[in-house]
């Protein structure tokens, strides 16, 4: 009875040791993450997660499209289902770019990571993860926003390109030599070393964008041709590739001709809002200091959501995008 004392009184030491290491570390928590804290503390039932929030609770099969399925149990903190046609579960995540992707209790504080638009390291340190874990979930959030763009653009329609940059950032066999972060092209002006990139945005601020391979007719028409509606007015600078791309569509076109100080036409026709949209695109993604330009895309994504939603967006909603949950979603996302 006496060693059965002494070993109970030694686990409770311990315990009490590792609760002061705990306390000890409290200081490192985030504003977000002790008011969290406190409210957990207060609160008898914790509230629910906004991943929660977002999981459908009665998923179609991923691998067969079959629907519904029934319960199976639960595994990893995930409930789990089973097709009854194909017989296979899964889990509301499976083949979702977030699926089996670890530390769940800190996505949602990565997602308003995302929100606030924190870099990667500092994303990391937000939520206590490595920087190689936050790069890899900053891509894996943003695979589906960056797909995510309006099938339609009506009334006057405004489009321009803007160029970054070519970029091997993070690559280890290059097809040049390495420059400094950031850095700058070795030609003056537009170059083979510029990444086009085509923004179309209407009046009621839907906005679509693409990488361009090149910056000729084929690529811009490929763009243009599936949003534009048939009545839709495009209007752009005076570069001869949107006038041949007038003509072919049969499309009312408007130019504006810069070069010779001409900025607006009949107090309508402008391409003002898509050159403001660069300006507020180029200026956050300088704290990145260089974007690959295979990640490009990601990014593009990723603005386009923080200038849709604005002040509306929340972590709720980001991880809904994640996974490819619309519930919730306006309409024009659809």
């Amino acid at each position: 009875i006496l060693m059965m004392c002494m070993a109970y009184m030694g686990v409770a030491v311990m315990f009490a040791k590792a609760f002061r290491s705990w306390l000890s570390k409290a200081k490192e928590l985030t504003p977000t993450q002790r008011q969290r804290t406190v409210e957990g503390l207060r609160d008898e039932r914790p509230a629910p997660s906004p991943l929660t929030e977002v999981l459908d609770p009665n998923p179609a099969c991923p691998h067969c499209r079959h629907a519904p399925c029934g319960r199976w149990g639960s595994a990893g903190g995930l409930p789990r289902f089973r097709c009854a046609a194909c017989g296979k579960t899964f889990n509301p995540l499976t083949r979702t770019p977030l699926a089996r992707l670890r530390h769940r209790e800190c996505w949602p504080e990565y997602a308003q990571a995302l929100i606030d638009g924190d870099t990667v390291r500092a994303a990391a340190r937000r939520c206590g993860v490595h920087k190689n874990t936050s790069f890899r979930w900053r891509h894996r959030f943003l695979t589906l926003p960056a797909e995510v763009k309006p099938a339609h653009l009506h009334g006057i329609v405004e489009a321009d390109e803007t160029y970054f940059l070519e970029s091997h950032k993070g690559e280890r066999d290059l097809p040049r030599p390495p420059r400094q972060r950031g850095g700058t092209a070795h030609k003056r002006g537009l170059s083979d070393e510029q990444i086009p990139v085509l923004v179309v945005r209407d009046r009621s601020t839907a906005t679509t964008d693409a990488v361009l391979p090149k910056a000729d007719t084929a690529a811009v028409s490929a763009v243009l041709e599936p949003v534009l509606d048939p009545d839709a007015v495009l209007c752009s600078d005076s570069a001869a590739v949107y006038h041949c791309f007038a003509e072919r569509a049969h499309m009312a076109h408007t130019p504006v001709n810069l070069s010779a100080g001409i900025r607006v036409i009949n107090h309508a026709f402008h391409i003002q809002n898509v050159n403001a949209y660069h300006g507020r695109l180029k200026g956050w993604m300088s704290r990145f200091h260089g974007v690959a330009t295979k990640y490009l895309p990601n990014y593009l994504g990723w603005r386009r959501c923080l200038e849709r939603f604005a002040t509306t967006l929340t972590p709720s909603l980001l991880l809904g995008l994640a996974i490819g949950n619309i519930v919730g979603v306006p309409e024009w996302l659809r």
